[in-house]
């Protein structure tokens, strides 16, 4: 997961479109329908009252500020990233860089309690308890999330998505991420560079900017975000006719954001779509956040399912196994488009489908 610049070019198209948003206090067949339509349109939602317990949010963020408020060479102690660990602007293996630090975890309850003793030696259970209980949360409300998928596409089995994170082999991961503060955005000093009504920072700049993280799509099944009050989410409009637009997500640190990824897309055979999206740093306030990356386990084979492929609607992806699709993705930069490697052939009569481990 790596990025070619840091610097957005100054002619690219910003708008202020809205984006989909899913209250999970609506009645549930009502707000699958709605996940389901923002996953086709958008590949993003936004979702509130989602029921993870705002203490645990709280824990979470307080361990992440801790550990990143370290000197440099404790933090070190935690890396370098294999892809696990504490990294540094260099992102993945192939030389692309970002304007982030960032401490990327397996969910695996065993490996974050033993990695827990590099992270945080003052107190490394207390450290593992706290993730391990965030992850419980953020993985469950992923589950109800792709139930609720399930529900919306009119899926006979709706928890075909749902197991796939529940498997005791699954290989979901969590990443903690700390996007300094640009001096850059302070260079009038003083209150200019906040908004009046809100207290937020803000880029003065009319075109450009810094960017934390490129532009890339998320190779799992489906993303949870969450960040602090500093904006810099950027979604990729997937919709074919406006040309590529860039919209701002702003900052809510009581919801969450969902992101369709790519083995999702893929099982769906192309109806939901993987969004596009980066984080910009352009804040004079540092911008944290935190994701769960929900992935099935390795040797997990994942293939349209037979419900999605219709005479209107042919197979479109070829069937692989999520240990053969991250060989892929690291050996790739980010921005390319990975499921590309893997198009069905036209000429390809295999009408295996389905998910099997």
């Amino acid at each position: 997961m790596v990025i070619a610049s840091v610097t957005a070019e100054s002619n690219e198209r910003i708008s202020t479109l809205e984006y989909p948003v899913v209250d999970l206090s609506w009645k549930r067949g009502r707000a699958a329908e709605l996940l389901v339509r923002a996953c086709e349109e958008f590949g993003f939602v936004k979702v509130v009252n989602h029921g993870v317990p705002r203490s645990d949010i709280a824990k979470m963020e307080a361990e992440g500020a801790r550990f990143f408020a370290l000197p440099p060479c404790e933090k070190q102690k935690a890396g370098p990233p294999t892809p696990l660990g504490y990294g540094i602007r260099s992102i993945g293996f192939n030389g692309d860089m970002g304007e982030l630090e960032y401490l990327l975890l397996h969910s695996n309850p065993s490996y974050i309690s033993q990695k827990a003793k590099t992270i945080c030696r003052k107190d490394p259970i207390h450290f593992s308890g706290v993730v391990n209980e965030y992850v419980k949360q953020v993985r469950q409300l992923a589950c109800q999330l792709l139930d609720m998928v399930g529900e919306g596409l009119g899926l006979q089995d709706t928890r075909v998505f749902s197991r796939l994170l529940q498997d005791s082999e699954n290989d979901s991961l969590v990443r903690l991420n700390h996007y300094p503060p640009w001096p850059g955005s302070d260079r009038a000093g003083g209150d200019a560079d906040r908004d009046p009504a809100g207290g937020k920072c803000r880029d003065k700049r009319s075109g450009g900017g810094r960017i934390g993280f490129g532009e890339h799509s998320d190779p799992q099944i489906l993303s949870i975000l969450r960040s602090n009050d500093v904006d810099g989410l950027q979604i990729l409009s997937a919709q074919a006719d406006d040309g590529g637009v860039w919209i701002p997500v702003p900052a809510d640190p009581v919801a969450f954001y969902v992101i369709v990824g790519d083995a999702l897309q893929a099982m769906t055979n192309g109806r939901l779509v993987s969004v596009r999206h980066r984080a910009m740093a352009n804040s004079c306030r540092p911008r944290t956040s935190t994701v769960f990356f929900g992935a099935p386990s390795p040797g997990t084979r994942i293939t349209p399912l037979p419900q999605m492929i219709k005479p209107d609607a042919p197979r479109r992806y070829k069937s692989f196994t999520w240990a053969e699709y991250k060989k892929a993705m690291y050996s790739l930069r980010l921005g390319h488009n990975r499921l590309d490697l893997f198009l069905a052939d036209p000429d390809d009569h295999d009408q295996e489908s389905g998910i099997s481990n």
